[in-house]
């Protein structure tokens, strides 16, 4: 034979009346398992006390110290390893291993493997993967003798080829209720080839009381460091939002016009943006929108609000510096997102060249008294088609008192709370902009009137960023 059978070591008496927790079905408490299946047991309690006050004693403090030991971990790899260590040391075994549950059905992660010694297990790394899938499926202790080739080969290949004498597996569950809620994430693994090391059902008990406690240790490290992460998130988008609010422009004193911008982002960090541009005589308008809301969009924003500052300055014509940053755009753009632009220069006649690139159509309206014009669009949003080629409108004439809004849809899309389809719209748009501008506001207060109408509809609520730009011809 492959192994020769010895005698069953003489086990500890039962545990105390007033700890009733019997092993599961076809377990024999108090005796060792003959067979891989007899070793399950239910949920861990003291049964491991045998009710001998000075053995006892030593079990508890054994205990304590092994518990101290993992909670004064500092960190996550850390406490990994005290408590694969600790294991080892509780339980006499010559190696322990921490098995975490993978991302495919079945699939077994070793996350630490150490042996006898408190030192690294080096070489092949192989153990009983059937132990440790059946803990992990069932969420129950299991514990096996082997005595013979056949009881060897039952518990898996690698039990048999490593000539091992005893297999010792617990999940990894915070609470004794928990695996009736979700499945263990993992599992805690010992084994020993030496014969005279034999795992008792007390042995088992013990083992399973440190991987409780391991268990709430774990979770609480995994809290503590998704807190901390979730504080460096936070302290970053802070950053990110302070950067974006000092790239907002500040508005430029030009002859002949009055202008002012508004921004309100929906969350810390906005895609939406807005600048004004010297170009040589002209000033040029810029209001911005990038699908989607967080940190990516916010740095195409940055991005393309540098592109067009440098680009527009080298060259003043509209149609030629948009179709330059399309190009680089669609080269750069791996995730789909896509920008929405409205570019205009104004002229100290008052003469105005716009561009619209897929963006809600901004408006025109004339101090006579004729309908509110809107500026309709020139091609498809920046980032979608590498060979757009985009061109301005013809001129046209702002005359004293026209003025010009610009914004994005954020705006419009203010809708009241509760309400499926009541927007603020473009008609309340163009409502609040003939009110404000035929009652002679300045740009400034007609920008504030907008963004005060959409968000009093909303109840100040910003599902997505809200940008006005107006310009007027004074």
């Amino acid at each position: 034979m492959f192994f020769r059978r010895k005698k069953n070591p003489p086990e500890p008496p039962p545990a105390p009346p007033q700890v009733p927790t019997p092993p599961a079905a076809g377990a024999a408490s108090g005796e060792p398992a003959a067979a891989p299946g007899a070793g399950l047991a239910g949920p861990a309690t003291t049964l491991f006390l045998t009710g001998e006050a000075g053995k006892d004693r030593r079990t508890v403090q054994v205990l304590l110290e092994a518990i101290a030991r993992v909670s004064e971990a500092r960190d996550l790899e850390s406490l990994l390893i005290d408590m694969v260590d600790s294991s080892i040391e509780l339980t006499g075994a010559e190696r322990g291993l921490l098995v975490l549950r993978g991302a495919g059905e079945g699939e077994l992660v070793v996350r630490t493997s150490r042996t006898r010694g408190k030192k690294p297990l080096t070489g092949e790394l192989r153990y009983s993967t059937t132990v440790a899938g059946k803990v992990l499926s069932e969420g129950r202790p299991l514990r096996a003798q082997v005595h013979s080739e056949s009881e060897a080969l039952e518990l898996g290949r690698s039990v048999y080829d490593l000539k091992l004498r005893a297999v010792m597996c617990v999940p990894l569950s915070p609470s004794s209720n928990e695996q009736a809620v979700q499945p263990p994430k993992g599992v805690l693994y010992v084994d020993s080839r030496a014969a005279t090391r034999q795992f008792s059902q007390a042995d088992l008990a013990l083992f399973a009381a440190l991987a409780q406690h391991i268990s709430i240790a774990m979770v609480n490290a995994q809290l503590q460091l998704d807190s901390l992460e979730k504080v460096r998130l936070e302290q970053s988008l802070e950053l990110a939002s302070a950067i974006q609010r000092d790239l907002m422009p500040r508005v430029p004193s030009v002859p002949g016009w009055d202008l002012a911008g508004w921004y309100g982002p929906a969350e810390e960090t906005g895609a939406d943006f807005y600048d004004f541009i010297k170009v040589g005589e002209r000033l040029a308008i810029v209001v911005g929108d990038v699908t989607g809301h967080g940190i990516g969009p916010a740095l195409i924003t940055a991005s393309a609000q540098g592109s067009l500052r440098t680009s527009l300055r080298l060259n003043p014509d509209p149609g030629a510096v948009v179709t330059l940053l399309n190009q680089d755009l669609c080269e750069r753009n791996a995730d789909g997102r896509f920008l929405t632009l409205f570019l205009a220069t104004l002229a100290p006649d008052g003469s105005m060249r716009a561009l619209n690139a897929g963006h809600s159509p901004p408006f025109l309206w004339r101090k006579d008294g004729s309908a509110i014009e809107t500026v309709k669009k020139c091609g498809p949003a920046l980032g979608m088609i590498p060979d757009e080629e985009y061109a301005a409108h013809p001129p046209l004439a702002m005359r004293a008192g026209d003025v010009l809004v610009a914004y994005t849809d954020g705006l419009i899309e203010a809708r009241r709370p509760g309400s499926e389809d009541d927007f603020f719209g473009e008609e309340g748009l163009k409502r609040v902009l003939a009110e404000g501008a035929a009652a002679g506001l300045s740009a400034r207060d007609l920008c504030a009137r907008v963004a005060e109408a959409a968000l009093e509809l909303s109840g100040g609520k910003r599902e997505d960023d809200v940008t006005v730009v107006v310009a007027r011809r004074l």
